[in-house]
């Protein structure tokens, strides 16, 4: 039987941050989508990265854990990675950081990038319209555009994206340096530090 992940409303958890109740937010999107704009105190775990390390991180999750993506879809991903491992303290954040920047919400930015989701866009739009395009000298091209446009039914259907996975890999989207064990270095830290200052 599957439970509806447990959310949080964008101004709860700003009440909650602002009271130092301790929860801890992890934000599963690109470091390039983390760097570009994110909530102040939270911390970047790529969906991918949190699904190959998931265990390494459960250890440091023991506080009330908020996951925040563009929308709310990876969010949504990362919970049930993490409820399936046994992480029960765990919400998503209602509409993610569209709904927190939405509702004036305080955030840090850093250098403007496009988002996953504008990216799949461009690349997935750019191959049909050549493929079109191009089946005109090369009739066998139309085919490209109509696997393309397959691939995006079955991403919709499905609700994963291949194309956005792969694009997440590239160095664009990596940003600065994200890897397991500083993640968890700084989670340590952080932990540290909450428990110094009480």
């Amino acid at each position: 039987m599957t439970s509806t992940p447990a959310s949080v409303d964008p101004h709860a958890l700003s009440e909650q941050l602002d009271s130092g109740k301790n929860v801890r937010v992890i934000d599963v999107r690109t470091p390039g989508e983390f760097d570009t704009v994110h909530i102040p105190g939270a911390y970047n775990v790529p969906l991918d990265l949190l699904r190959e390390h998931r265990d390494e991180f459960l250890a440091h999750f023991d506080e009330s854990v908020v996951l925040v993506c563009r929308s709310g879809q990876r969010a949504t991903d990362a919970e049930g990675t993490l409820r399936e491992a046994g992480l029960l303290n765990v919400h998503i954040l209602e509409g993610g950081m569209n709904a927190w920047q939405a509702a004036g919400l305080n955030v840090n930015r850093g250098a403007e990038r496009w988002d996953l989701e504008r990216q799949v866009r461009l690349v997935a739009g750019s191959i049909v319209l050549g493929s079109v395009l191009g089946s005109v000298a090369a009739p066998k091209l139309k085919w490209l555009a109509a696997g393309i446009g397959g691939g995006l039914s079955f991403a919709a259907l499905s609700n994963t994206c291949a194309m956005g996975m792969l694009l997440s890999k590239l160095p664009y989207n990596r940003g600065r340096s994200c890897d397991p064990e500083t993640i968890v270095a700084e989670l340590v830290a952080a932990k540290t530090s909450q428990t110094e200052g009480k």
